[in-house]
């Protein structure tokens, strides 16, 4: 198939679990195009973005996680840390259109819940507070945008189109629409301009 041909986009409700490889190959390519302006065409996406990788290689590994073959789960996990510096446990949920930005040094532990629409920057660790067993990791909901080192600590939940600042250490729930920032980070009250598209003062995220 030709990287550069379009393709229906299919309904938003339906999840990525529930989706079609190559639709989900080719929505994670769109996906890097719309957030990275650096993003020159498909092909370029898909051979040098480690990001993208890295969450290509995740939604196998969770699959077959589901699938009961965890060790081999767990083996890609080792080699995708490897080539790309992400490192997301086979047992994550990932959402769909998710965009790493950057990738290096991004780690989402076990329990952690990605929701849709979401922007992580590189550095970005979504992991626990305690050795326990159960959840322990956050649920992050949709069109979030987590800033360059945040640090998202605990069984904690981040709401729809919230906000998390570059080099934030959260470890408290953050309301749909809030901005934390800060170490430990505080809630900031979001600007009404702040659009959609997540435009924002970009220092700091970034």
């Amino acid at each position: 198939m030709n990287f550069l041909a379009s393709h229906p986009v299919p309904p938003s409700h339906i999840p990525a679990t529930r989706m079609r490889v190559w639709d989900l190959i080719l929505e994670d390519l769109d996906t890097a195009m719309e957030r990275d302006p650096a993003a020159r065409n498909r092909l370029e996406v898909a051979l040098s973005y480690p990001g993208v990788h890295a969450l290509w290689a995740h939604r196998l590994a969770n699959r077959l996680w589901k699938a009961g073959l965890r060790i081999v789960a767990r083996l890609i996990q080792q080699a995708t840390r490897t080539m790309t510096g992400v490192d997301i446990h086979p047992a994550a949920s990932i959402g769909r259109r998710l965009f790493i930005d950057h990738a290096t040094g991004v780690v989402i532990g076990e329990t952690a819940v990605v929701g849709e629409d979401c922007l992580i920057f590189h550095g970005v660790t979504l992991g626990g507070q305690r050795m326990v067993k159960g959840k322990r990791h956050p649920t992050v909901g949709d069109r979030v945008m987590i800033g360059a080192g945040a640090k998202v600590l605990g069984a904690i939940t981040v709401g729809d189109d919230a906000k998390i600042g570059a080099n934030a250490v959260v470890v408290k729930d953050v309301p749909a629409g809030g901005i934390a920032i800060g170490v430990p980070a505080k809630l900031r009250k979001a600007k009404r301009e702040v659009s959609p598209d997540m435009n924002i003062d970009p220092s700091l995220f970034i």
